[in-house]
């Protein structure tokens, strides 16, 4: 699993280097010094996993995070746990204190191995069709739909949420790996909490900052960031 290491503290890396070493399934791929050569890094290397600061010069962990669509698994390695809450608010998989334990960390590449290989298998990477029938399990609940019929995916931590008709099934599935599988001329990564289907979109309104408000035929409200709504704006244009 490839690993890129962002901290502006250069002995901070080296350690959390050296404890990674132990672990022959991370491959460190990188390591920078701040958000705008992280944002760069991400973009050119695809890591699986960041190990990123929050207070950084410049941007801070959580706006590089927020500004950055198909986002890696994130394991925050800071040394203020104030910011814990709002770590967990943009679905971090893990928050750990400097300087940083050999458990911890140990519990916390547990949890990205279980999510990585659930079961002894990797999540499916097999491109949908938009016109293919997909299965949605939710407890004893199971429904057979055509993917084309879900107007909306809604990352709710390790879950997903899925909309269509008027059914809101909650299933144990990465909004990335759905990401990837989907056809992105009809399905668009509308944020890191969201996948909209551009066919069920009713209108779409100017909003602060440069986004977007996009209202789905559903009643659906999903805002797009500055960022996003640029992609988006360029995809749809004549």
């Amino acid at each position: 699993m490839k690993a890129l290491i962002i901290d502006d503290e250069r002995l901070a890396r080296q350690e959390l280097k050296s404890l990674l070493a132990e672990h022959k399934d991370i491959e460190i791929i990188g390591e920078c010094s701040n958000a705008e050569d992280a944002k760069e890094k991400i973009n050119q290397l695809k890591p699986d996993v960041l190990f990123l600061d929050i207070q950084m010069p410049g941007k801070t962990g959580l706006e590089l995070i927020e500004e950055i669509s198909g986002l890696p698994e994130v394991i925050f390695v800071t040394a203020y746990d104030e910011f814990a809450l709002r770590a967990f608010e943009v679905n971090a998989l893990d928050y750990l204190l400097k300087p940083v334990s050999k458990d911890r960390l140990n519990d916390a590449l547990k949890k990205l191995f279980a999510k990585e290989d659930k079961d002894g298998k990797k999540e499916n990477s097999t491109p949908f069709l938009d016109d293919d029938m997909v299965f949605v399990k939710d407890g004893e609940k199971c429904w057979f739909v055509k993917l084309s019929n879900i107007r909306l995916f809604e990352s709710e931590g390790n879950y997903v949420r899925v909309l269509f008709d008027n059914h809101r099934p909650l299933i144990l599935r990465s909004l990335n790996n759905l990401d990837i599988r989907l056809n992105p001329k009809t399905f668009f990564r509308a944020s890191r909490k969201h996948i909209i289907n551009l066919k069920w979109i009713e209108n779409i309104e100017t909003w602060f900052n440069g986004g977007l408000m996009v209202k789905l035929k559903g009643g659906e409200q999903v805002e797009i960031s500055r960022r996003q709504a640029v992609k988006l704006k360029d995809m749809m244009s004549l």
